[in-house]
């Protein structure tokens, strides 16, 4: 994949080893020739200054009526959210999609508070990179633009977690169907649907692979066109024989491996830090200044 970022544009996300690096943004700069204006004469700066006061009084009525129906100007619109959520993945600082430590208050069992830190960042790719294919047969209505991966390792360095986003091509409407089919069908809870494990060399998450997936959540937004997942397992590499779901891994009394072993949080605690910074970044960029 060529890593030069286009101009204007930040950089793809770094693979392995690169992930540490600072990128700056190289401003663009445009010029436009200007045209001559022809002299006013008094009959034709008389109607100017009509059209004007006119195009004063249309707009500032459009903007009383936009303040007094709660029109666009109170939130980002939805299409704005979408055009803006959509370009987010090369927009964005790294650090910002996926922060170097997540502070996880009262994420852990029984309320215990979490701290994640991050192992490494995946290079952004399609979605056969990162998907089963039967997920990616699931996810493909809404299409995918582009798929961007970190994974995450606890305080103790007991359990590693990859948690991903998946930009797709879908409006809201068709993000707002998939959503619905994930809930109607409990679609998240189906093992055969486990997003993949980004694994690193030479890391706590060496060993990282599809045996060790132990929980795992599936998210759809219809706020935005991404789906977020997470998966986790152990640090020390072993396999797990049944996975879990995050909804039931982290049900109160639950006896399973991955329940016990806090596996559920793990997956759910990251995923929902990593959806509220996508979140409220793509409310930054698209809420309209005071």
């Amino acid at each position: 994949m060529d890593l030069t970022p286009r101009p204007g544009a930040l950089p793809p996300l770094p693979g392995p080893g690169m992930y540490t690096q600072v990128y700056a943004e190289t401003p663009a700069e445009t010029t436009t020739r200007l045209r001559p204006v022809p002299a006013r004469t008094p009959a034709r700066a008389a109607v100017a200054a009509v059209c004007a006061v006119l195009g004063l009084g249309l707009t500032g009525g459009a903007a009383a009526g936009t303040w007094l129906t709660g029109g666009p100007a109170d939130g980002p619109r939805t299409d704005d959210a979408y055009t803006v959520g959509r370009s987010v993945w090369h927009s964005v600082p790294v650090d910002t999609l996926f922060p170097r430590t997540l502070k996880g208050d009262g994420a852990g069992p029984g309320a215990t508070d979490r701290t994640w830190t991050r192992v490494a960042v995946a290079a952004d790719s399609g979605c056969a990179a990162g998907l089963d294919p039967l997920l990616l047969k699931t996810l493909r209505p809404v299409g995918c633009e582009r798929l961007v991966r970190a994974t995450y390792t606890d305080a103790t360095r007991s359990s590693v977690t990859t948690v991903g986003l998946v930009f797709t091509e879908a409006d809201a409407e068709a993000m707002s169907a998939l959503g619905t089919r994930f809930t109607g069908q409990r679609l998240a809870e189906r093992a055969d649907l486990m997003p993949r494990t980004y694994p690193v060399k030479g890391t706590v998450a060496a060993g990282f692979g599809d045996d060790q997936r132990a929980s795992w959540t599936v998210r759809v937004l219809t706020e935005a066109p991404v789906v977020v997942f997470s998966v986790s397992g152990f640090a020390d590499g072993r396999a797990v024989a049944e996975p879990q779901p995050a909804a039931g891994a982290t049900e109160a009394g639950a006896t399973t491996a991955p329940a016990e072993a806090g596996l559920g949080h793990e997956a759910k605690g990251i995923a929902d830090r990593v959806e509220r910074a996508l979140r409220r970044t793509i409310t930054d960029l698209t809420e309209k200044p005071e």
